[in-house]
């Protein structure tokens, strides 16, 4: 991220402040130091495609920003530039997945379920079409406004029959994701992380297999249920945490849809502690609302119950640090929104 210093004017006292500047309205969710793997979905993609001929790679005018660039420098005949038309992406895709391909189709998550919902609906899902929808700047990753912040992509693809939903945490699960997303029969929505990836879940001996959840840290106190990057949220903030003597457990939920409701209940059963839900989406129509309603019907009571999603709002355009601190979802205010539900 790029950080400048700005330095008081001449003659006056005062330490140098950094300033955000607008590159960090784009900047990588990596902090400072963090290990990191660039472009893992696709290079991970380039590796599977090796041995698959038949899958394709489509994009509307972002290759480069959603790393299927390197998929079209390994395989030039099987990349396909749609152009701004995501709809047409869409429609293209089920196409070739009529014809016994498996396209991976990419755009930003805002483009490839707000304006090209109906075709996904139609084209893709009813008939459960083999295609792969990968789709970058989900949730809360880019600083550039409601209009790029696909805060409520969930919500939206949670409503669509049959379709499987995934939101991987770091480089790690998306290099693991990948081959299992190519290999599973249907269509598939992955929110994708791009560009520099944090690497977390390798140092927790974490392994991805799609539709199920697991324990990445256990906990006596807190337990929280995380997806995509607000599972790397959650760990650090169970780090925080730890020095004021809170033991917090997280439980990653890499598939949204379907969901393992099997794992989750048995994870809240096991003691009671107060359960938070944490999700780079909307408190609308997400994983929240998913495992609210799953321990409901199957009768599980938590000790409390609490969201630590983003507002029901549209939310500013800034810098994605000072974004992450204002809706909560930035390690250090998750530790402090658990602070004080826990009083």
């Amino acid at each position: 991220m790029n950080t400048p210093v700005v330095r008081p004017p001449a003659g006056t006292q005062g330490e140098a402040k950094p300033r955000l500047t607008t590159s960090a309205m784009i900047a990588s969710i990596a902090a400072e130091g963090q290990r990191v793997r660039a472009a893992p979905f696709g290079k991970a993609l380039v590796e599977v495609a090796a041995g698959r001929p038949e899958i394709v790679g489509l994009t509307a005018d972002l290759a480069k920003y959603t790393d299927l660039h390197l998929f079209a420098q390994a395989y030039p005949e099987r990349f396909h530039q749609m152009g701004m038309a995501e709809q047409l992406l869409m429609a293209a895709a089920g196409g070739m997945a009529k014809e016994g391909l498996v396209p991976f189709a990419t755009t930003y998550a805002v483009f490839g379920t707000r304006r090209a919902y109906d075709f996904i609906h139609q084209v893709i899902a009813e008939e459960n079409l083999n295609v792969k929808i990968c789709c970058a700047l989900p949730g809360l990753t880019t600083g550039y406004g409601p209009s790029h912040q696909a805060t409520d992509d969930l919500a939206m693809m949670r409503a669509v029959p049959g379709l499987t939903i995934v939101d991987p945490c770091d480089a790690h699960e998306i290099e693991q994701a990948v081959p299992q997303v190519a290999a599973h029969a249907g269509p598939v929505y992955m929110r994708l992380l791009r560009g520099q990836v944090p690497v977390v879940l390798d140092e927790y001996g974490y392994s991805f297999e799609l539709g199920k959840a697991k324990v990445v840290r256990d906990g006596h106190d807190v337990l929280v249920i995380s997806t995509g990057l607000l599972t790397m949220r959650a760990l650090e903030a169970a780090q925080v945490l730890a020095k004021d003597h809170v033991d917090v457990a997280v439980l990653h939920c890499p598939t949204i849809k379907p969901l393992d409701e099997v794992t989750i209940a048995e994870a809240v059963r096991a003691r009671p502690r107060l359960v938070v839900v944490a999700e780079n989406h909307s408190v609308i129509g997400g994983l929240g609302e998913a495992v609210a309603s799953a321990l409901l019907t199957r009768g599980v009571q938590p000790a409390g119950f609490r969201l630590a999603g983003l507002p029901d709002a549209f939310l500013d355009a800034g810098a994605l640090p000072t974004l992450h601190e204002r809706y909560g979802i930035s390690a250090e205010a998750l530790a402090s929104r658990i602070r004080g539900w826990l009083g």
